[in-house]
């Protein structure tokens, strides 16, 4: 608060905190530990999201807690736990976000001095409305959030919104609230994606036969019922197959659709089945990027890195390399700063 503006209050005036913007990227989520009672927490916060499960409530809670929550926290604490950061004792995705929002704080502070940038998760910590009461503490009037997700999905932005708005009904006195676009078309989204990939391919002993564009799936029927994030997706890999001059056929750049969860039918083709086919046809050398991720994850270090590389050996590849994800590289910082340059337009 300005000299002036403390002058103009009353003498009993408590003190108000006011005149700052802020910004807040979100990312999906992470445990805070891969032990059983931590994996059982952030799961049943995700898989209770109706935006993320959209079969019928009763049946949902029958399965969600005498079967999925009694046996999925130990299968998937293992997996985070092939990829989990022992020395900071955190997920990648929560190592990685903090830096995005360092990273920015750093890019921004001479220039916008009133600018406060911060993190958040939808499901885990630290929680969205943590971090909203944390910057309202700070006198932001004006926030500017950033769902992480290049491609739109109703289980991913919009979820975000949701808890969002949700903080909002509680509040009597409301900062104003902008909600980014998803960016998955970006002109620079597309030129970091393909030029981080092309990269990364120099650094291999090998060049790739085939490169497979991995996003995660949805149920088939989310799609049906009109999310537009199916169609996103091949506007992603359609813009990098022009970029790089790879025609519009996919023979050198294919899409496919990971991680799959229950017995529902997922977008196709799935990435496991698709990296097993590639293998048993002969394809001896192939590499995958996820253009649907802008931070590496248990998704990406652990189903694809790992997993998928595993099929790919055991069916005859020879080569294998997944691409990182932009994660807080430069390439992915200036993306996100175009982001956020873009939003907090008019307000800064």
């Amino acid at each position: 608060m300005s000299e002036a503006s403390r002058n103009a209050l009353p003498k009993d005036h408590p003190e108000v905190a006011f005149g700052k913007t802020g910004v807040l990227l979100v990312n999906l989520g992470t445990p805070d530990a891969t032990d059983y009672w931590s994996m059982r927490r952030y799961l049943k916060e995700f898989l209770s999201d109706r935006r993320v499960i959209e079969t019928p409530r009763i049946l949902w809670w029958f399965i969600l807690n005498c079967i999925v929550l009694t046996t999925r926290p130990k299968k998937s604490g293992e997996a985070y736990d092939l990829i989990w950061n022992k020395e900071l004792d955190e997920s990648p995705l929560r190592t990685i976000t903090r830096a995005q929002a360092d990273k920015l704080t750093e890019k921004f502070k001479a220039e916008y001095p009133d600018l406060m940038i911060d993190w958040a998760m939808r499901y885990g910590n630290p929680s969205l409305h943590s971090r909203l009461d944390a910057l309202r503490e700070k006198g932001c009037e004006r926030i500017v959030i950033v769902p992480l997700y290049p491609q739109y999905a109703a289980a991913t932005t919009a979820t975000v919104n949701d808890k969002v708005f949700e903080y909002l009904m509680e509040k009597r006195w409301q900062p104003a609230i902008r909600t980014a676009a998803p960016y998955g078309d970006d002109a620079l989204y597309i030129e970091a994606v393909c030029e981080s990939m092309k990269e990364e391919i120099a650094k291999l002993d090998f060049e790739p036969d085939l490169v497979l564009a991995s996003f995660h799936g949805v149920p088939l029927s989310y799609l049906q019922k009109g999310d537009p994030y199916h169609c996103q997706c091949h506007k992603t890999a359609r813009l990098m197959r022009e970029y790089l001059g790879w025609g519009e056929n996919g023979e050198k750049l294919k899409i496919t659709f990971q991680s799959r969860f229950g017995p529902e039918e997922w977008l196709q083709p799935y990435t496991d089945k698709t990296v097993e086919e590639l293998a048993k046809a002969g394809v001896k050398k192939l590499t995958v990027i996820t253009p649907g991720f802008s931070a590496d994850c248990v998704e990406t270090l652990e189903e694809i890195a790992g997993e998928a590389g595993e099929i790919f050996e055991e069916n005859g590849g020879e080569h294998f390399a997944a691409i990182p994800c932009l994660n807080d590289s430069e390439w992915g910082m200036k993306v996100i700063e175009k982001i956020v340059r873009r939003e907090i337009s008019g307000w800064v």
